[in-house]
């Protein structure tokens, strides 16, 4: 297909005549489903070739190839009938095909992908135009198929910007970055419960892919993620991503890993990795927090989230998670039973502080990612602050962190050392000890020297309320000791 690059831009302009399309966020979902059924037909394809025997669970007039497609004939459908046969015929289809226990989950994904799939589009006319263009990709050329990659990590790109849901999706480079220090290794299972459109899962496996040598490596390799994701938009474009990594049987689910109990998790479902950043900033309602022990029921969507993690993950096995910092300085009882219960049962080796605008545009969040492995308790936890790069005041839409930017924390992760500049620290050991004695406060090696932004006015209550939250907890714990060494009661000191 000639001129590639320009492929999201031509559909968004056709969509954009369309009086039905209500915005970016519906012209990428429209894309989405398009794109995975053209994909999951290419798919079908390989399987046919490789089996005989092949029968699709879609029923033949609905497959891509018998309604999407146009032959130049003049005979595709169009107009009116297109817009009838969607409508009335393909998604009442594929939102019912029936689904056992025993159907395969290359199968099964056609509907749980459609469950809440929607049509928005309103011209057949346009449509046709549309999925003409998605036709023209030819999946079954390998140059064409990989750039293809690259198209669709443009499509989860321009799905940020037209974001309003709350949720940040993470770049590349963050997620490249974490697998190449996890290490995956082959025969390893790695999980992300809130996977998004499957940016972890893609950076595992491309790390894994490198070590694949053998058949059995290569079985080890197909069955070595498993997602939970719980919007359904996002599930869509991640089974299309895993199948465009050649996972022809995700293990993705449409679910909420929030939903059950984390004392009911056996050995069976725990992981021997897990990538995640976790949805933050949400406050979940009692129900939700009913899942989890007492003291571990926080109303912060993040705070849960580590709970998950910390239940489902293996024996010896290893673990990163971006936290905002609200989750390093909350001193609240949950946050501090969370903190207490990863020291005390895991190793938490390492916090790297990430600079700020990360996530830009879409959220001037300050984040951070923990490493932790559970084969003993902490006895010393080092953190790393990266800073900007030279010749970079933000981090943007047109200039974002690339995977490069983390060369320093790799130069300094196998050789560690403290540093000290402008006597702020950027790198420094503290023991379990420290950590206590500051009640569990661990927004430590911050960034002293940040320059103001200009920001919106939601995310500049937001950032005041975290440093309000920040220095509340260092009030606190200087007067705790304060009022410790004196011998009397805070509450006296307050009347």
């Amino acid at each position: 297909m000639s001129n590639l690059s320009g492929f999201v831009k031509r559909i968004r302009d056709i969509m954009r005549n369309d009086a039905g399309i209500n915005g970016d966020a519906q012209r990428i979902e429209q894309m989405a489903w398009m794109l995975f059924l053209k994909v999951y037909d290419s798919k079908e394809e390989d399987w046919e070739f490789s089996d005989n025997n092949y029968k699709s669970i879609i029923p033949e007039e609905c497959r891509w190839r018998n309604w999407a497609k146009d032959d130049k004939s003049g005979s595709a459908m169009t107009s009116e009938k297109l817009l009838n046969f969607v409508n009335n015929t393909l998604f009442p289809t594929l939102k019912n095909l029936e689904i056992t226990p025993q159907t395969p989950m290359s199968k099964a994904i056609v509907k749980t992908t459609f469950e809440d799939a929607n049509n928005y589009m309103k011209d057949g006319v346009q449509l046709r135009q549309v999925l003409n263009e998605i036709d023209e990709l030819d999946l079954g050329d390998y140059e064409e198929s990989h750039a293809f990659g690259e198209i669709y990590e443009s499509i989860l790109r321009e799905l940020q910007s037209a974001g309003s849901s709350g949720e940040f999706y993470t770049p590349r480079a963050v997620t490249d970055f974490m697998a190449k220090i996890i290490d995956p290794q082959v025969g390893e299972q790695m999980a992300d419960f809130a996977c998004g459109t499957g940016g972890f899962l893609t950076s595992w496996l491309k790390q894994l892919k490198e070590k694949v040598k053998t058949t059995d490596d290569q079985g080890a390799f197909d069955n070595s993620i498993y997602g939970i994701e719980k919007k359904q938009f996002p599930y869509m474009l991640c089974i299309t991503n895993m199948l465009l990594n050649e996972i022809d049987e995700p293990r993705i689910y449409h679910d909420n890993s929030l939903l059950r109990d984390v004392l009911d998790y056996t050995e069976d479902e725990q992981f021997d990795a897990i990538l995640m950043n976790p949805p933050y900033g949400g406050s979940e309602k009692k129900d939700v927090k009913n899942h989890f022990p007492d003291d571990l029921a926080s109303s912060e969507t993040a705070d849960l989230f580590m709970s998950v993690i910390m239940y489902r993950l293996k024996e010896k096995g290893r673990a990163a998670v971006i936290l905002p910092d609200g989750f390093l300085f909350g001193t609240d009882n949950a946050k501090v039973a969370i903190k207490k219960k990863l020291l005390s049962e895991f190793n938490l080796h390492t916090v790297i502080r990430l600079p700020h605008s990360v996530f830009a545009p879409y959220t001037s969040i300050t984040t951070n990612i923990l490493f932790f492995d559970k084969t003993k308790p902490t006895e010393e936890t080092w953190f790393y602050r990266l800073d900007m790069p030279e010749g970079y005041k933000n981090f943007s839409k047109t200039k974002p962190m690339q995977l490069e930017h983390f060369q320093p924390v790799f130069d300094w992760w196998n050789n560690r050392e403290e540093i000290t500049i402008d006597e702020f620290d950027k790198s420094k050991k503290y023991s379990l000890q420290d950590i206590i004695d500051r009640n569990y406060n661990i927004d430590l090696c911050g960034f002293p020297h940040e320059e103001e932004e200009i920001l919106a006015p939601k995310e500049l209550i937001q950032q005041y309320q975290e440093k309000r939250s920040s220095l509340n907890a260092d009030i606190d714990r200087v007067l705790g000791q304060i009022t410790d060494i004196l011998g009397i009661e805070l509450a006296e000191t307050q009347e």
